[in-house]
């Protein structure tokens, strides 16, 4: 008999993800090479150069030489501990599954000390960088700032989760950690096929392009791995739903309201705008098909546990566009740019929040039940399956539906 389809998945996107990282992680080490010492090299430039156009990578560096002068030293510790996360990420994965617990734990140490140590050079760069002055402008610079504080989050909270017992959600967490990591590899991924798709745009117009779904497509990406690591049908002192379709049938109204104040808004910036709405709305529309059918199968599998984690995220998708809208007028007063550039900014930074913030109803609906069970009003859940809980031995791709 031949391998579960689940297993063959996960296995080639554990190999794809592996490579993506092996790839990046000398790209990071010499990126910065060049801002240092002019004419240094730099694997990703000589990469850039080849498969798009020198004209492409000279305005890259025209871009980035000025605000990158200002704090070169920590986006030097930035990006060179960002190659070791590269490294790091795929081997934490395979020590999880595989249950090396012990050499999954002293690395994770060294992850967590390369996240915080590379966040904050990543900081300082923005301290020191008035938005409107960053590399791509201010609207790449407030996805940068968000992307910032998802990473340092996750990763604090996935440590806490840890050290008090909680292995689901630290995996949970630490995936989303690493989901906010890897929209720098793909970032370079989109500054290599971007350019055949739209020829002749400049590399801060597809950094434009890259930010309506960076965010979104890394945390969709990490819930996908979650639920594939997650095969238990029940979790402990959880009953009933927190996303019943009433909140569900809200969700979509407020989904539906927001995307109305938005795609005008783009599409009165004429074909930059369309271009813009375009990338936004199609990873959306896919994540959207994706959730709904994955929580419409594990309702028919009687997953109750799988179909809770779908629909809460499926909620929070749905609310991302209204989050957005809302955010434009905010980031127009609190960093005082322009509706235009906060449309993108705001369009740019709502998915990732949503699914930052659907993670933590996740966790509070894990610790809500623990307690509840802790203090006798539940019953306890039935025996396990064999095989069934987190991680267990397998592969990741043996996915809950």
């Amino acid at each position: 008999m031949g391998r579960p389809t689940g297993t063959r998945r996960g296995r080639a996107a554990v190999v794809a993800l592996t490579a993506v990282c092996l790839a990046y992680a000398p790209i990071a080490f010499t990126e910065l090479w060049p801002y240092a010492r002019p004419g240094a090299p730099a694997l990703g430039e000589w990469v850039l150069g080849r498969t798009v156009s020198p004209e492409f990578v000279a305005g890259a560096v025209r871009d980035r030489t000025a605000p990158y002068a200002r704090s070169l030293v920590p986006l030097i510790v930035h990006s060179v501990l960002g190659g070791l996360l590269m490294l790091l990420g795929p081997a934490q994965l395979l020590t999880a599954v595989r249950r090396r617990i012990r050499l999954h734990r002293a690395l994770g140490l060294v992850f967590a000390a390369a996240v915080y140590v590379s966040m904050a050079g990543a900081a300082v760069y923005l301290v020191r960088t008035p938005p409107e002055q960053a590399f791509s402008g201010a609207a790449f610079w407030v996805v940068l700032a968000v992307i910032l504080v998802g990473t340092v989050g996750s990763v604090t909270l996935g440590i806490l989760a840890a050290l008090t017992g909680f292995p689901d959600l630290h995996q949970r967490w630490l995936l989303l950690c690493y989901g906010f990591l890897m929209t720098a590899p793909l970032l370079r991924l989109e500054w290599g096929f971007l350019p055949a798709l739209y020829p002749g745009l400049t590399i801060q117009e597809i950094n434009r392009i890259a930010i309506m779904h960076l965010g979104a497509l890394v945390s969709f990406g990490a819930l996908l791995a979650t639920r594939a690591l997650d095969r238990r049908t029940a979790v402990p002192g959880l009953t009933g739903t927190w996303a019943p379709g009433p909140v569900l049938v809200l969700a979509h109204l407020a989904g539906a309201a927001g995307l109305a104040a938005l795609v005008p808004a783009f599409l009165d910036q004429g074909a930059e705008g369309r271009r813009l709405l375009l990338a936004h709305l199609v990873p959306y529309a896919v994540a959207y098909a994706v959730l709904a059918v994955r929580a419409a199968g594990a309702r028919r599998a009687g997953n109750g546990w799988a179909r809770e984690e779908w629909r809460l995220h499926l909620a929070a998708l749905l609310l991302a566009p209204a989050f957005s809208a809302v955010t434009v007028p905010v980031l127009e007063r609190a960093v005082d740019l322009d509706r235009a550039t906060a449309l993108v900014a705001a369009a740019g930074i709502g998915g990732g929040v949503l699914a930052y913030t659907a993670v933590a109803v996740v966790s509070l609906r894990v610790l809500a039940g623990r307690e509840l069970l802790r203090r006798g009003r539940t019953p306890a859940p039935p025996p396990k399956t064999p095989g069934a809980g987190l991680a267990a031995a397998g592969t990741p791709g043996e996915e809950a539906r």
